[in-house]
């Protein structure tokens, strides 16, 4: 009967075109599969390996061709509708020729391991029947092997099996299937790469994961011929990898992270399991790119940099100029398709700051732009990148300059212009003669306990370690265990008269002016005030509680429902939303438009079944690899973030719902 709670509780409300459902329904799918396309990235394409000919005979290898990985677990997981495997994507297509034995050979085993308990993306990759890889090489054709990976709110990746031990159910049997973390290929999935390639010619690889893992072992295999990481797409994600493999849709993703050889490449993973109470912050704004690309000897580590993705089409810049006026600038230029199958291009504008006091990074992304699709027959598009100063100056957070304030430090600015952060042309330069400061602020959020941070040259700075404050708060410090409280929607309210009711503040009077916010705050007994602020109990299908709920007030039982991969519902009450894809596929789209749509697609489908707050975006910077609730999260730079997630909530508040970024 869960099912039915809705209907209990609420009456129906379709908000879709022609007063039809919205949830869930074919526009929004045909929008989460629009923007799947957009944020693959295709890493590798030896000899024009992609596109393939719809014709083409395929052999699917690996578990992952079946045990397909839509998004990540917790507040990030979505109940959604029936969603395809790669297998079944090409299948609809029709006019493939498939290896049927491998297809019932994985299709069976993946039931099975779901049905005594195992999760996706978190089962052994089997070892092939014997004499199967024979008679596969033996049908020909081009072999397509997929990985999947997947994470969850409440767990890291582990980086390996010993770590594993300490940790929880999940967690253990992550380390067992991975001994030295997930990042890289387990023995079996390194065993069945070997396999085909060496029995294939053409071998595809499909990488289905949230977050960074190895890729070196296909950039640096002959035997590789294209990799496409397909990212957690949501509901549609393999039939937007379909229509890239056979070259319906040109791949225009662009890596928001940076993927390096090792898992010890990356700053903070040696620490990263230290304590379950604090972490150490020490590369302090050296992350991601930041890092590669300035700490000496960092750069050789680097297997795909930041900003890099492939096209089916090749493009050039001309027209280029850098426009100042009163510290607000405009990088101008024309972006030309001089080849290939229609498709988008991407900008991307980076600064290379003077060393002062403040250690800088040697980039820094100070915008995008992303073209409409090319084609040969229309072939250029004018793009304008605008930014600011603040764009590009430092904090400074002890006082090497100015203590607490953006400051410009006195050098020359150079702007880098292109197609990554490691292939760019110089653009234009920017002299700031003597020190400037923007703003000053007051002290916040000050080192106290970190004992040294990294510098640009690699080596690490002393800081001085204080004893903050650990109660700024002007209320009396109260024993928790000593406090009373009860159950947000507990009874206890005096009981009311008619007139008396009537005579309390209404909400509605701030509405239409007649009395201001903070009066109607002001008149709300403490009571009230608590109830306010302490949580109400689900109504409906919600199932993260809510706010409000003071009738007497006029305040309504405003709900709220996770997450960023969607609305998300329990799936006990069988309402299907649109699962779209995650937000690291989002932010590799580097399109704030077509952000800007999931947004109001998103929030529709809150108001459509009552839900006020929409607990989205995740604006977490990409720290760690290990970090388990990654594909919650944009990348690992803070511009990109800010403006993909913005571009989000932009669309959000546009139909009228709250979203509170995480």
């Amino acid at each position: 009967m869960e099912k039915w709670v809705q209907a209990r509780y609420l009456g129906p409300q379709y908000l879709g075109e022609g007063h039809t459902k919205a949830t869930c329904c074919e526009k929004h799918l045909a929008l989460s599969q629009r923007a799947a396309a957009a944020g693959m990235v295709l890493l590798k394409n030896e000899r024009h390996a992609l596109p393939l000919s719809p014709e083409e005979p395929l052999v699917f290898f690996g578990k992952a061709s079946v045990d397909y990985v839509k998004g990540g677990g917790g507040s990030g997981d979505v109940f959604t509708g029936a969603i395809d495997d790669i297998i079944g994507a090409f299948g609809a297509r029709g006019n493939a020729r498939f290896f049927q034995d491998t297809i019932s050979f994985y299709d069976d085993y993946v039931k099975k391991q779901l049905a005594s308990g195992y999760l996706p993306g978190m089962m052994p990759e089997p070892e092939l029947p014997a004499g199967m890889m024979e008679k596969a090489a033996a049908f020909g054709g081009t072999a397509v092997l997929s990985f999947s990976r997947f994470s969850g709110e409440g767990w890291d990746r582990g980086s390996s099996a010993e770590h594993a031990q300490d940790s929880g159910d999940i967690v253990r049997l992550a380390g067992e299937l991975f001994p030295r973390g997930d990042f890289y290929l387990s023995d079996p999935e390194k065993a069945l790469l070997n396999a085909v390639c060496k029995n294939f010619g053409k071998v595809i690889v499909l990488l289905n994961v949230g977050g960074m893992m190895e890729t070196a072992c296909f950039k640096e295999n002959p035997s590789v011929s294209a990799v496409l990481l397909t990212w957690q797409g949501g509901i549609h994600g393999c039939r937007a990898a379909r229509d890239i493999l056979l070259g319906t849709v040109s791949p225009s993703g662009h890596l928001p992270d940076t993927f390096a050889r090792d898992l010890a490449d990356y700053p903070g993973v040696s620490s990263f399991f230290d304590s379950d109470d604090y972490v150490e912050y020490e590369e302090d704004i050296y992350v991601g790119y930041r890092y590669f690309e300035t700490i000496p000897g960092a750069r050789e580590r680097v297997v795909y940099p930041f900003g890099y993705g492939l096209s089916y089409a090749s493009f050039s810049l001309c027209d280029l100029r850098l426009a100042e006026n009163g510290g607000t600038f405009a990088a101008e230029g024309t972006v030309v398709h001089t080849g290939g199958s229609p498709a988008p291009a991407v900008v991307q504008l980076y600064v290379r700051c003077p060393q002062g006091k403040l250690g800088k990074p040697l980039a820094q992304l100070v915008g995008y732009a992303r073209t409409r699709v090319l084609c040969p027959d229309d072939s250029s598009d004018a793009f304008s990148i605008s930014f600011s100063l603040r764009d590009f100056a430092s904090y400074d957070d002890t006082g090497k300059v100015h203590a607490s304030s953006w400051v410009l430090e006195k050098g020359t600015y150079e702007f880098l212009i292109g197609w990554n952060v490691q292939d760019t042309q110089p653009l234009a330069s920017y002299t700031v003669p003597e020190d400037r400061i923007l703003e000053e602020l007051a002290p916040r959020l000050v080192p106290s306990r970190l004992r040294r941070r990294l510098c640009s040259d690699g080596s690490f700075e002393p800081l001085p370690c204080r004893i903050p404050d650990p109660d700024p708060c002007v209320l009396p410090r109260q024993n928790i265990a000593e406090m009373e409280g009860r159950y947000p929607g507990e009874p206890g309210y005096p009981a009311l008269t008619h007139a008396e009711r009537a005579a309390l503040p209404k909400l509605e009077a701030v509405a239409d002016g007649s009395l201001s916010l903070d009066a109607f705050i002001h008149a709300l007994p403490e009571e009230a005030l608590l109830s306010l602020l302490g949580g109400q109990p689900n109504t409906g299908i919600a199932n993260t509680f809510g706010f409000g709920n003071l009738p007497q007030y006029g305040v309504p039982n405003c709900m709220t429902a996770d997450g960023p991969a969607g609305i998300r519902f329990d799936p006990r009450f069988e309402t299907p939303t649109t699962a779209f894809p995650c937000a690291t596929l989002l932010a590799s789209t580097f399109d704030r438009d077509l952000l800007r749509e999931i947004g109001k697609a998103g929030a529709l489908e809150a108001r459509e079944n009552h839900i006020t707050t929409w607990l989205t975006p995740g604006v977490c910077i990409h720290r760690n690899p290990l970090c388990g609730r990654n594909f919650e999260y944009y990348p690992e730079d803070p511009l990109l973030t800010a403006q993909q997630a913005g571009a989000v909530i932009q669309g959000i508040q546009c139909r009228g719902v709250v979203c509170n970024p995480k």
